[in-house]
């Protein structure tokens, strides 16, 4: 990997200080992320914590299409699929949530501009910001149910936080959200146009920052911005449909919840097209989903990290996470063979194993 699939600067600002930019320059694979990159900044992250020159963080990526479409899942496939490349992927998923905790509980401000598509992995670097961004092309989801995974980077946490069932509907279907449904769900901070970038990072410049909490020079200029935006808001399909997600998603029983959802699948309009991954969801990651949001409920962002640590290791081990990844974008011929064709024939036992 080349060291420029992620860019570090230190911007000067006006007063002297400095504005730490990382930015993520793999556009080709959708600025998906490494091991490499993980590498690469954490140590970044920690070297600017420690320099008080250093008063914010901007994060963004190159190209329109995507902010960060998700970890690099060709490489987890190796790490399931070739011996020598067994340890990868425990590693990855090891360094990559001490990178999800360490920009969560940063001592700095991070301003992330959640630009284009943002899933999975995208997910979890941006969660984590203390200043989030999204734009009319902003693009967020959890999609990791046709893929044999199920969220992780956090999302037992960020999605039990999200308004009603909203979380729990979003982990099930793996529906794509706007940036408006990410402002309302509790997923985003800020909408600001895509095209007041520049501006916006001008302005962070041109502030004074000696003697101010940092954060709140941040809100003060996105929050100007935000207000030039409003214009260029869409309507949020979740806030709109929030009544109806949370009737859908009221169910005994996982079984009940998703035969709801699924009457949804084949209408019109845009509950039709979220609940549609459905159909050839994997009926383990269904269960994983359900059990997971459940199990952790209650728990802190340490403990939830903890747990998924234990889970995305067993599913690295149990065989459904590499079929879907085979079905999926090695021989792409998406008929993945899962485990269990329905949720009606699963073992129990077998889910629980993923806990353990």
């Amino acid at each position: 990997m080349s060291e420029q699939s992620i860019v570090f600067d230190e911007w000067q600002n006006e007063d002297g200080t400095v504005i730490g930019s990382v930015h993520l320059n793999n556009p080709r694979a959708l600025n998906s992320l490494s091991l490499e990159m993980i590498r690469m900044l954490t140590p970044k992250l920690n070297q600017w914590a420690e320099d008080s020159r250093v008063k914010a963080i901007w994060l963004d990526a190159e190209g329109d299409k995507a902010f960060c479409a998700g970890g690099d899942i060709v490489a987890l496939y190796r790490s399931m699929t070739e011996p020598e490349a067994g340890a990868e992927g425990d590693a990855f998923f090891t360094e990559e949530y001490e990178l999800d905790y360490l920009i969560h509980t940063y001592p700095k401000p991070i301003v992330c501009w959640g630009h284009g598509i943002v899933m999975g992995g995208g997910m979890g670097i941006m969660e984590g910001a203390s200043h989030r961004i999204v734009t009319e092309g902003s693009k967020l989801a959890m999609p990791e149910i046709t893929i044999g995974l199920y969220p992780d980077v956090a999302a037992g946490w960020f999605l039990n936080r999200a308004p009603g069932r909203t979380g729990l509907f979003l982990g099930l279907t793996g529906a794509r959200i706007n940036g408006a449904d990410a402002v309302f769900t509790g997923l985003a901070d800020r909408f600001i146009r895509h095209d007041l970038k520049s501006e916006v990072f001008a302005s962070l410049k041109q502030q004074s920052w000696a003697g101010r909490d940092a954060h709140s020079v941040v809100s003060s200029v996105v929050r100007q911005f935000e207000a030039r935006s409003t214009d260029a808001l869409p309507a949020s399909p979740v806030r709109d449909n929030f009544d109806e997600i949370n009737r859908v998603t009221d169910g005994d029983s996982l079984e009940a919840v998703v035969d709801q959802l699924k009457e949804l699948s084949g209408g019109d309009g845009w509950m039709a097209k979220a609940t549609k991954a459905l159909d050839s969801a994997s009926p383990t990651s269904l269960a994983l989903v359900w059990n997971h949001l459940a199990r952790c409920r209650h728990d802190g962002l340490k403990e939830v990290l903890d747990k998924e640590l234990i889970l995305s290791k067993n599913c690295l081990r149990k065989g459904e996470f590499a079929e879907g990844i085979r079905a999926l974008l090695i021989d792409k011929d998406l008929q993945p063979r899962w485990r269990y064709a329905s949720l009606g024939e699963m073992d129990t036992q077998w889910i629980d194993d993923f806990f353990a």
